[in-house]
């Protein structure tokens, strides 16, 4: 017997590799629930539960504009100051953010996945833009992600 997962997955609508995750967990029997990183209502409390395990740096999206451009540096941020500025600018948020039940996690992180009893087919997970260095592109939203 299989059992379907529930996992909330944040994302930036239209991502490439944000789309090919959601197909990886929705072909390992997770019931995916699509939410909009950009426009959720984010507070550093809120983002602590999702990036807290990790190091500051990498609670950063190193594909963000601004994170690529050097017009900010993870590395030179407090938690607090982080934390701050990441609720004002999803954007810059490492995704997608995921939760399972009360487990939450930043980042397409397999073995986080598996410790949530997801198991996903072999192979290499996608992570960073699909885009490589090439300037940000809009990703039009796949109609199959779309909720």
């Amino acid at each position: 017997m299989t059992t379907t997962v529930p996992i909330r997955f944040w994302w930036k609508p239209g991502c490439a590799t944000n789309t090919r995750q959601i197909r990886l967990l929705q072909a390992a029997g997770c019931e995916v629930e699509v939410r909009d990183l950009l426009t959720e209502p984010w507070t550093p409390a809120r983002l602590a539960g999702f990036l807290g395990r990790r190091p500051v740096a990498e609670w950063f999206n190193p594909a963000a504009p601004a994170v690529k451009s050097g017009a900010v540096v993870p590395s030179a941020f407090t938690p607090e100051a982080a934390l701050e500025r990441l609720a004002a600018e999803p954007l810059l948020i490492r995704r997608p953010l995921m939760e399972i039940g009360n487990a939450r996690a930043s980042g397409f992180d397999t073995a986080w996945l598996a410790t949530q009893g997801v198991a996903l087919a072999e192979g290499p997970a996608p992570e960073g833009c699909a885009h490589g260095d090439a300037p940000a592109a809009y990703c039009p939203p796949p109609a199959a992600v779309q909720a």
